[in-house]
């Protein structure tokens, strides 16, 4: 039986010090790197929201830029297996009552993908049918910049995670909802230099 650290402690004293923006990639101590993989990863539905009978769920798209040798740089997005089966998909889960929605979707990433970053503003929202329950999920999705990657993190053993190009995400991500998100995604960073541009005309 392994050791683990309890969920309330890192609700309350880890996860908001990562949510706090402090953490850069090069100053990460250790020790809070050795503290998060000890993290139980939370289970249960007790704090579980639901918003007319859907439950709601929350996740990131980490992602980076890859240079590729030229002046543009490649986006790469990490994807993680499932549980079960195959798959390969964006690290996600319930959002609880004591915690906002980034902060949900910040800790699902750590715990399922082992990555730190900064959650940017939402997605979107999408609506999806349980494939283990006959309700449906209300589905949010936010950007994560990753500055970290953990060698360590709570669901390390039971998960596996891989960079890859958008392409290769969407070939292999089976899940509509999330591959719109991706789309969101790769809307909004090309049209990052356009709103900088736009910017630089009004002065």
């Amino acid at each position: 039986m392994g050791l683990f650290l309890s969920r309330n402690l890192a609700c309350k004293f880890i996860y908001p010090f990562l949510f706090s923006k402090k953490v850069s990639k090069d100053l990460f101590p250790k020790q809070l790197e050795n503290m998060i993989s000890l993290v139980s990863p939370r289970t249960g539905r007790d704090l579980q929201r639901y918003e007319k009978g859907c439950r709601q769920v929350v996740g990131c798209i980490p992602y980076r830029y890859k240079n590729n040798g030229t002046q543009d740089k490649e986006l790469e997005v990490l994807v993680i297996s499932a549980q079960k089966g195959h798959a390969m998909q964006f690290p996600k889960g319930g959002w609880e009552s004591d915690e906002s929605m980034e902060q949900a979707a910040l800790r699902e990433t750590i715990e399922e993908a082992g990555v730190v970053g900064s959650v940017e503003s939402k997605l979107g929202r999408w609506y999806y049918k349980s494939k283990r329950q006959p309700i449906m999920h209300e589905g949010y999705m936010f950007p994560l910049l990753v500055k970290k990657e953990l060698d360590n993190w709570p669901e390390m053993n039971t998960r596996k995670r891989r960079w890859m190009t958008v392409a290769e995400a969407k070939e292999m991500c089976p899940y509509v909802w999330m591959n719109e998100a991706l789309d969101e995604l790769v809307k909004r960073q090309t049209q990052v230099p356009s709103k900088k541009y736009g910017d630089m005309s009004r002065l």
